[in-house]
Order: C-alpha cells, then sequence, then structure tokens
C-alpha cells in the first residue's frame, strides 16, 4: 500500500514533478509559487532545479531542455507568466518535444500581489491546454497527466492552482519516480519561428487546439458526479471544494480541464437543469465560453463576487436566497493582522531617510514595498517587478529642474537583477539624471530568502559565481556610485541626498546590510537597546520607525523587549537625548 503524508500543495506539486520523470524545474521566487522550486531543489537530486534571473529566463531555459527531448518544468506565480509571455505565446508555433509543464500560482485576494489576474485566459490566448486540481493530491497526479498531454500534442501544458492550493496542507500519495529516455531531436527548421514558417504553423495550432478540444469531450479528468437531480454545478480547482462543502447534495460537473472545454458535454450537462451555478473564483472565465457556446441558463457573477477570494463562506452568503440543499451558515471573519518591516530590517533607515529628506520615491516589489505604509508613507509609486527605475526616469524628465533632486527609484538586490538593469541601462544611454537606490540585503527576502545571482549560491547551496551589483552599475556606465550602511542614519540621509543632488547622469546608491531572517545575522549575538528613563523627555522619536519590538506604555515611556531587540540602533540615533543607548547583551539573555 502506497504511503499518505501531509504535503503543502506545492510540495505535492514538487513530488509530482518529481515522480513524472522531469529533469529539469526553473523559476523565479513569487508567492504563492516559491515552496515548488524549494522542495524540488531540497529533496529531489535526479531534477535540476534552479533559481533563474526572472520568469523569462527560466521560460527560454525550459524550452531549450524540451527541444533537446527531456522533460522540462517551469514554476511562477500568476504575474510571472506575464513576464514569461512572450516565449509562452510563440512557444506553441514552434511545438515542444520533450513534455514541458508550467505551473501558474494564481493569487486571488491578492495575499502578496499587486493584482488580482486569472491566469485561465492565457490558456485560451496562447491555445494551450490547462489543467486545474481541486487539492494536493491531485496536483501531485496531474503533474504526470500534464506531461502525457504535452508530449502526446506537442504543446506546453499549464497547470493553474491558487494560494489556497498552494498552501493548505492535505493528504497526499506518495508514488514512484517514472525515467524517461530522451526524446528525438532532430534539425527540424520547421520548428524555427521565422516569417518562412509562421503561415505554415499558424493553421497547425488552430487544427490542434480544435481536436484537443474533441478530446477534452472524453477525457478522464472532466468528470460528472450524481446528486440531486434538481440542482447543477459547475466547478474546478478550489472552486469545486468549497461548493461541495456549502452544497454536498448537488449534481457535479467537475473540470480538471480547464482549457479547451468539453462544449457538447457541458451543453448536454445543462440541459438537464433548469438552473445550473457556475462556481468559480475570479473571472467569469466559465460563465463567458458557456454562454459563447449558446447556453443560456447559468447563473454565475451575478449573484458570486468577481473580487477577491472565495470560501464555503462566501458561497453561502451569496446563493443563501437560492433554493439549494443545505446550505452551511456563514461563519465570523478572523481580524487580519498588517504586515510590517522586520525588527532590525535595514531598509527601516532608508526609509526614514526618504521620509526626512522629502523623497518622491518610485517603489519596486519586494519587502521594501511596505515602506508605502505607515509610519513610512515613503514609496508613492509601484506596479511590478523591475519597474520603479523607468517611472522614476520617466517622472525626472517631467516635473520641474527644482523637484528633481527629490525624485528616486527605489529597487531591492534580486529585483534589480530580475528586471532593472534594462532601464538603468537605458538611463545611462539617454542620460537621465534619475537616482537609484538598490537596497541590497543578499537575498530574495520577500519570499522566503531565496539565493539569487548576487549570493554567490545556487538553490542547493553550492558555490558559484556572485554577481556584484557595483561592479555591474559601473560597467553599464553609471559614473556616481555610493555605498552605505543603512543602520547608520546619518550617513544614510547624507548619501540620499549625496546622489539626489547629482545631475549629471544617473546615480546609484546602494543600501548594503544583510537581511536579519539569513541565518548568519538572526543566529549571531547582537547587542540590544536599553532606555534610561531620567534621560527620556517622552518625544517619542523612537517610536517613529514602529519598531515591532519597542511599545509606548500608557505614560508615554519606551519599552524595549530586550528578548528580541536585534541591536540595530536605529531607535538609539533618532533619540536626541541620548535615553537610549546600546549595550553588550548578557550571556544569560542570548
Amino acid at each position: 500500500m502506497s504511503e499518505r503524508v501531509l504535503m503543502l500543495g506545492n510540495e505535492a506539486i514538487a513530488r509530482g514533478v518529481w515522480e513524472a520523470g522531469a529533469i529539469f524545474a526553473a523559476a523565479y521566487p513569487g508567492t504563492p509559487s516559491t515552496e515548488i522550486l524549494e522542495n524540488i531543489g531540497r529533496h529531489y537530486p535526479e531534477v535540476r532545479a534552479q533559481w533563474c534571473t526572472n520568469e523569462k529566463v527560466a521560460f527560454d531555459e525550459a524550452i531549450g531542455v524540451s527541444f533537446a527531448g527531456g522533460r522540462a518544468f517551469v514554476a511562477v506565480k500568476h504575474v510571472g507568466l506575464n513576464v514569461a509571455s512572450d516565449p509562452f505565446m510563440v512557444f506553441p508555433y514552434a511545438g515542444s518535444i520533450g513534455g514541458f509543464v508550467c505551473v501558474t500560482a494564481d493569487d486571488p485576494g491578492m495575499h502578496s500581489s499587486q493584482n488580482e489576474q486569472d491566469n485561465r485566459y492565457y490558456a485560451k490566448f496562447g491555445k494551450v491546454p490547462c489543467l486545474e486540481p481541486s487539492d494536493g493530491d491531485e496536483a501531485r497526479r496531474w503533474i504526470k497527466k500534464a506531461y502525457e498531454l504535452s508530449e502526446q500534442w506537442e504543446s506546453p501544458v499549464l497547470l493553474r492552482t491558487v494560494t489556497r492550493l498552494s498552501h493548505t496542507r492535505s493528504a497526499v500519495e506518495l508514488g514512484e519516480r517514472t525515467e524517461y529516455p530522451l526524446k528525438e531531436h532532430p534539425k527540424n527548421f520547421d520548428r524555427n519561428v521565422v516569417p518562412i514558417n509562421r503561415m505554415k504553423r499558424r493553421p497547425v495550432i488552430e487544427e490542434k487546439i480544435n481536436k484537443i478540444k474533441e478530446f477534452a469531450e472524453e477525457y478522464e479528468l472532466n468528470v460528472i458526479e450524481e446528486g440531486d437531480p434538481n440542482v447543477g454545478v459547475i466547478a474546478g480547482g478550489v472552486s469545486y471544494m468549497y461548493a461541495r462543502e456549502v452544497f454536498p447534495e448537488a449534481t457535479y460537473f467537475k473540470l480538471g480541464m480547464m482549457w479547451p472545454l468539453p462544449e457538447k458535454k457541458l451543453k448536454a450537462f445543462c440541459k438537464r437543469f433548469k438552473k445550473v451555478y457556475v462556481i468559480e473564483e475570479g473571472e467569469p472565465f466559465l460563465e463567458e465560453n458557456l454562454r459563447i457556446f449558446g447556453i443560456k441558463n447559468i447563473i454565475g457573477k451575478k449573484k458570486l463576487p468577481v473580487i477577491g477570494e472565495y470560501s464555503p463562506e462566501v458561497l453561502a452568503q451569496n446563493l443563501q436566497k437560492e433554493k439549494l440543499p443545505k446550505a452551511i451558515k456563514a461563519k465570523g471573519k478572523v481580524l487580519p493582522r498588517p504586515p510590517m518591516l522586520c525588527a532590525g530590517c535595514p531598509h527601516r533607515g532608508v526609509f526614514q531617510a526618504f521620509k526626512k529628506e522629502r523623497f518622491y520615491v518610485h517603489g519596486d516589489i519586494g519587502c521594501y514595498t511596505l515602506g508605502a505604509m505607515p509610519p513610512f508613507n515613503a514609496e508613492h509609486t509601484v506596479l511590478c517587478m523591475g519597474a520603479s527605475i523607468g517611472m522614476a526616469s520617466g517622472f525626472t524628465l517631467t516635473v520641474p529642474e527644482e523637484e528633481k533632486s527629490k525624485v528616486c527609484a527605489v529597487i531591492g538586490d534580486s529585483t534589480f537583477i530580475h528586471g532593472g538593469i534594462p532601464s538603468l541601462i537605458d538611463a545611462v544611454y539617454n542620460k537621465i539624471p534619475v537616482t537609484v537606490v538598490i537596497l541590497d540585503n543578499s537575498t530574495t527576502g520577500m519570499t522566503g530568502q531565496q539565493n539569487h545571482p548576487g549570493t554567490g549560491k545556487t538553490i542547493r547551496e553550492e558555490e558559484t559565481h556572485k554577481i556584484d551589483i557595483e561592479t555591474v552599475c559601473r560597467a553599464v556606465g553609471v559614473k556616481k556610485v555610493v555605498k552605505v550602511d543603512p543602520y547608520d542614519f546619518k550617513a544614510t540621509r547624507e548619501a540620499v541626498k549625496e546622489v539626489g543632488a547629482y545631475r549629471e547622469g544617473p546615480s546609484v546608491l546602494i543600501s548594503e546590510r544583510i537581511c536579519v531572517q539569513l541565518p548568519e545575522f538572526k543566529y549571531a549575538v547582537h547587542p540590544i537597546a536599553v532606555h534610561d528613563a531620567e534621560k527620556c523627555e517622552q518625544c517619542l522619536a523612537c517610536d517613529s520607525i514602529k519598531c515591532p519590538y519597542l511599545a509606548i506604555d500608557e505614560s508615554k515611556t519606551p519599552v524595549i523587549n530586550v528578548a528580541l531587540c536585534v541591536g540595530c540602533g536605529m531607535c538609539v540615533q533618532l533619540c536626541k537625548q541620548e535615553a537610549l543607548s546600546l549595550v553588550e547583551r548578557e550571556p544569560s539573555k542570548v
């Protein structure tokens, strides 16, 4: 009997990639997909796992593996597929050789994302199959199904998950790995997507997706589950699980393949009922296509929200007036906890300097996005990975001369390597006097301290060449490059002013100090801040950075959690009365 274990959805996907015989897996960290590659790298040495500089590079390298006849895998969060969309859209024209599977992890509710896009539309847009499992074990098993589809139809295959599947534990049955020999990979000019071939391949793509559509009519992952003959529900993925919990007695059309859809089978199903409920988290993807098929007796987004995450409670609240069997009652909401920078986070000093110097800051994607929130309120625009430098360049070119020295881009080390370098080169080339602040904390912090090309280590902690950010900036032509330790607030503030005042071209300030969550910091012994009540005038300057380990009591007196203080010294530097100081930690408090 096979072993069953509790696994996160992402752990189950990693297991599925290994069991399916993949030989290559690539990604760039991005919640909610990050743990997939982490687990492949940690547990499955038969699969070459690597963090790539960005999702497009990951996609390109995986395509190369497929062209060489091997099974390749890519994991992206939903917006990561935007970055890889160029090869994603063209790859189907060439067609895969070895199986090619891309997991796209969507984020309904935007738990850690800047938008709430539904990547099922990418499957239709790119004319590729898309599977959507509803739990961890399905995710594990369906990875193998996805590879079978890919090799049967010589097409990349998307497997869509969402945050709740990725980060929910469920029972997963462990299988064994199957090895697959490399497929033949002859030199075939027909796979070269050049003008002479594009017109030949275009009808091939259309013919292929139509054949897959016919295949979907009998595909084993599209299942009708009989129940109450008066209530029909169409659902798939986690939405199916929510619906099953709320309306267990209904008759279900459970879609495993989200694209292409089995039109004939869906029409026949809907004819059986007076009303059919289409339950899908996110955009009305299924509903729109069902209406295109001419199906009219469906109830979807008129009753259910487009925005946000679904849950059994959401379904019960929105469908409670419908005559459905045994709907559960909605429960109270859990109060949210706002995110905040860690105690001792080196970004605090930089954002405090921005705030004091009244800079207009164009932000990027990372922990430092929290600089837009109180207490700093010092990040004024944020869009997507790598956009900060370009936005700051355009802004600098447009505002009056007297405002230019107070405009900057802020970007992390990992994000700079991911998508910031081209914009910096553009600023040099076009002679734009933009100020760029690179927050180098030696990790990809927001997604859990992953390595990147600037850390000198691979996903498996192997030593490799370390990309030096200062060298890169100077190599592309930046003349003004300044480094600072953000724990030195006075020096940081002066450095911010210095690079802002430089007008002869782009200037770069590198804020360099490791993330407090890295082991080399986390497990080191640090001094602690102590408070002298006799000197304190309750000015609360120390509280302006809102350190999680510094509280203010009812008498407006600072109270430091000495057990957790990391000794960054920011509060000490802000206190003009010298009522705070750093002292060595006593051995008993280590």
